[in-house]
């Protein structure tokens, strides 16, 4: 068929659902439940393959590639060292000196130097890195000292020592790599938290095994796109028959598909068009998202092996922190997710809230999954107020929103 032909939108679609599973399929395993997510994703990228040609999206990827700021930001880099070995890689964005040039900010008082300040600890999603919270960390840079790490695995960290062993990744062992980052990057002073999705469990996971650390030292927490527990019950959007096929058969699925890393990944280069569709689909609520911005989403999510992604997956089903919730009880606390969010649903965030009843619950419009990256001016406000009211930033800091990614009439 060549690609100036206009067939109908059903027919590209069963195209590129039958290719996707054919790519599993030849993987040597089940290709049933990732079909059934193919075909929802397939009709959402027909309308594209009728009228632009392949050449012409692959050299849009690229220009966007090129073009795009996104995830430039760098800092001091450093290294802590897990509890099971695996080297895991963060770095500080320190607060700038008076004097106008990089570096700590050196107050100093009747001769001696004030308390350490203030850190703001980011923690990032699963498939993610520390570079998915661009937008927070341009805005927040010189005005607070802040730490970016890479969870095990993701971006920059070595793979897990452990899981390399055969041993499966839980979401305890996230918060004792948090636990090592901070013990690394900011080992004194007070600290703010904040988590997206997986990085909202792995603080909660922190909280969980060193409640003293958070009664001691954390004056704020932020949780985004996250939940304390019944992952299990999320449906993805997916109708009923869908997501039962799903929950029975995406487990074996992936630690096949783990077995198989190199085949995989030669098919889901194959099938980027239809990848680019899931991940527009379960990252972003907005109608229309900056092409630039939904790249760079692909971009970090392509980045994360399918070996990784299997030997995670197990662990959300079992992560259970509500009760860990209540050591923040005493702190203030801003739980925010966008309302149209399919992987942690904002019924999630409304759930924290309940077991917070001081935090605030912050339900953003037309925003899904990555609400920091498609509505970043209304997460580093947020994120903003609270640094000012537990005194991390002064009232009047120039805090810069960096507006919105969603295009007009989004």
């Amino acid at each position: 068929m060549s690609e100036s032909s206009a067939p109908g939108v059903a027919e590209v679609a069963a195209e590129v659902a039958t290719s996707a599973v054919g790519n599993w399929r030849r993987a040597g395993v089940a290709g049933a439940a990732i079909g059934v997510v193919a075909a929802g994703a397939a009709a959402g990228v027909a309308l594209e393959r009728m009228t632009v040609g392949r050449g012409m999206r692959k050299k849009a990827r690229l220009a966007l590639d090129a073009v795009g700021p996104y995830g430039a930001l760098r800092g001091m880099p450093g290294q802590a060292l897990a509890d099971d070995g695996t080297e895991i890689y963060y770095e500080v964005d320190e607060v700038e000196s008076d004097g106008g040039s990089s570096g700590p900010r050196r107050r100093r008082l009747f001769g001696r130097r004030t308390p350490a300040p203030v850190t703001v600890v980011f923690s990032h999603g699963f498939c993610l890195s520390q570079d998915s919270w661009h937008f927070q960390r341009a805005a927040l840079r010189g005005v607070v000292r802040t730490v970016h790490w890479d969870q095990r695995s993701h971006g920059r960290s070595d793979r897990g020592a452990a899981q390399a062993r055969g041993v499966a990744v839980d979401i305890e062992q996230l918060g004792r790599d948090l636990k090592a980052v901070i013990d690394a990057a900011a080992p004194k002073g007070p600290l703010v938290l904040v988590g997206h999705s997986m990085g909202g469990m792995t603080v909660m996971a922190l909280a969980d095994q060193y409640p003293e650390l958070i009664r001691e030292r954390v004056v704020g927490a932020v949780f985004v796109g996250t939940s304390s527990g019944n992952l299990g019950e999320v449906n993805f959007g997916l109708p009923v028959a869908g997501v039962n096929a799903v929950r029975r058969v995406l487990p074996r699925v992936l630690r096949a598909l783990g077995t198989q890393a190199e085949i995989v990944e030669r098919g889901r280069r194959a099938t980027a068009d239809l990848f680019a569709g899931l991940i527009k689909r379960y990252s972003f609520g907005s109608r229309d998202v900056d092409p630039a911005v939904a790249r760079f989403a692909e971009r970090l999510i392509e980045g994360t092996p399918i070996d990784v992604v299997a030997e995670f997956y197990p662990a959300f089903t079992d992560h259970d922190k509500a009760e860990a919730l209540e050591i923040f009880a005493e702190v203030p606390v801003l739980v925010l997710a966008g309302d149209k969010d399919l992987v942690t649903p904002s019924e999630h965030s409304e759930g924290i809230a309940r077991l917070l009843p001081d935090a605030e619950l912050v339900i953003v419009p037309d925003a899904g999954h990555l609400v920091m990256l498609e509505h970043p001016e209304v997460v580093t406000d947020r994120l903003a107020d609270l640094l000012a009211r537990v005194g991390a930033v002064p009232a009047d800091a120039n805090v810069g929103t960096y507006g919105s990614t969603a295009q007009p009439g989004g």
